[in-house]
């Protein structure tokens, strides 16, 4: 099984300079959890997550009015492609430690999402909980 098999197609994305409360509300409107932010050429450059607003806005008493992606995403983006495996893309996730990855085509543009979601209801159930239970070790500090 390869990861256009199971992957969220035609994501919502965001720019560099869209405002969180705007990306706030995408993610309510589409039920999503992350929003790829893409440069002018639709090429991932970075994520933000529920969790991202929260603890870099929100926790520091910031304005999400007046905040934007570039101030609150996480960077570097790691990706995965359609064509990839889904024990790759699982590998993927445990090693960085995410549990969504923006899917990008052959010319680097974001095509697809895929989440831990996508591996719990499409996937393999042995590859799921390893998926998770990876993702989740607390990572060490630096």
């Amino acid at each position: 099984m390869q990861v256009q098999d199971v992957m969220s197609r035609d994501p919502i994305c965001c720019e560099r300079d869209s405002y969180i409360a705007d990306i706030a509300r995408l993610m309510a409107q589409y039920d999503c959890g992350e929003i790829p932010v893409c440069d002018e050429r639709g090429r991932p450059v970075g994520v933000v997550t529920d969790r991202d607003i929260v603890c870099r806005i929100i926790a520091r008493e910031e304005d999400p009015l007046e905040r934007r992606a570039a101030e609150c995403m996480s960077e570097p983006v790691v990706t995965a492609t359609p064509e990839m495996s889904i024990a790759d893309c699982a590998h993927l996730m445990e090693t960085h430690q995410v549990r969504r990855l923006p899917v990008v085509d052959e010319r680097g543009v974001c095509c697809g999402i895929i989440a831990q979601a996508d591996l719990a209801t499409k996937g393999c159930r042995q590859e799921t909980a390893d998926v998770v239970e990876r993702v989740s070790v607390p990572r060490a500090e630096s």
